[in-house]
């Protein structure tokens, strides 16, 4: 009896033993590159991460559980952003991340930032949201106009980031010289507040949490472009349209922000495999996911099926495709 109760236990070991090697034979990591920890790029990233994730012996999507791709464990890595994004998908140091729509394209192409340098592996599995550019000034500054920066201490956003190459087109092109900072979102806002800067820029998804702290405490401005600024922003840089930052997404903005905005794609690489795309792709779209986005920020939900292939110049991966044509988005 002791005999076939030991065997009987070491034969349940060795099936519990061959079902986690199998769990773990089957889960995948999936790297999905955002922004900084301050910005948009990144809590929206960490709610793709989550909703397209399924780690083994989650509870099956029917019975409450994920509805992400079996298997897969999606994490947000904090980065420099667009650019760095780009380049890392590339390289294959990262699976997928959240690029601007501009920083896609010229990357692709190998134009702007990338003349010589094609990222011609990138492929778009969707687009999301419109990335409203911030001026932020400290309380109570106004500009006239963007030429008042010239001399001024200005923040360009961090190195990598496709903000900073957006803006660095726009001060060329109205011969702005100024102390240019490469700084992140969050060391910007500190900058600003301890009085190291007199204005940054800084491009994503509203609100930011580091504006909404610091309007909490010190307070800012928003420049507010003029239509003449705005037309020939989108003259020089075609990615950027018209848009506005409504009054109340930051408590202390009571007035409507008009203002330029890139939209931002998610993106991957072609070697990355078309049945995990079209489950990814179709793991972002469900219904579940749709609760996820419009609950954890206000910018998810911007982010619809509907507008999945607004703005997209560039392939689409061919995973992402299959389903946007059983979709019907695609003929």
């Amino acid at each position: 009896m002791k005999l076939s109760t030991k065997v009987f236990a070491l034969a349940l070991a060795g099936v519990l033993t061959a079902g986690v090697a199998a769990q773990a034979q089957d889960m995948k990591f999936f790297r999905i590159g955002t922004g900084g920890a301050g910005g948009t790029y990144f809590p929206i990233g960490g709610l793709i991460a989550n909703a397209i994730s399924n780690p083994p012996g989650s509870r099956p999507c029917d019975k409450g559980g994920s509805c992400g791709v079996p298997g897969l464990i999606a994490i947000a890595v904090s980065t420099n952003a667009s650019v760095a994004n780009m380049n890392a998908i590339h390289a294959g140091q990262l699976d997928a991340g959240l690029a601007g729509a501009q920083s896609v394209t010229q990357g692709y192409l190998g134009e702007g930032k990338f003349a010589g340098n094609k990222k011609d592996k990138v492929r778009v599995i969707a687009n999301l949201y419109p990335e409203d550019m911030h001026l932020v000034l400290p309380k109570g500054e106004k500009l006239s106009s963007l030429k008042d920066l010239n001399g001024k201490r200005v923040g360009v956003a961090a190195a990598g980031s496709g903000t900073q190459v957006s803006v660095r087109m726009i001060l060329k092109h109205y011969n702005i010289e100024a102390s240019e900072h490469e700084l992140g979102l969050s060391q910007s806002t500190q900058r600003l507040a301890d009085g190291q800067l007199d204005a940054f820029f800084y491009a994503g998804g509203t609100p930011f949490a580091a504006l909404i702290q610091l309007g909490s405490t010190k307070g800012f401005e928003l420049y507010r472009f003029s239509d003449s600024e705005r037309k020939e922003i989108n003259k020089i840089i075609p990615y950027y349209v018209d848009s506005m930052i409504p009054a109340g997404v930051y408590e202390n903005i009571t007035q409507d922000t008009p203002t330029v905005a890139v939209n931002g794609q998610l993106v991957t690489s072609a070697d990355q495999p078309d049945d995990l795309i079209y489950d990814i792709t179709k793991a972002l779209w469900n219904k579940n996911t749709r609760k996820l986005l419009d609950k954890g920020h206000s910018k998810g939900k911007a982010i619809r099926m509907e507008t999945a292939l607004k703005g997209v110049l560039i392939p689409v991966h061919p995973g992402a495709a299959k389903f946007y044509k059983e979709a019907g988005l695609i003929k």
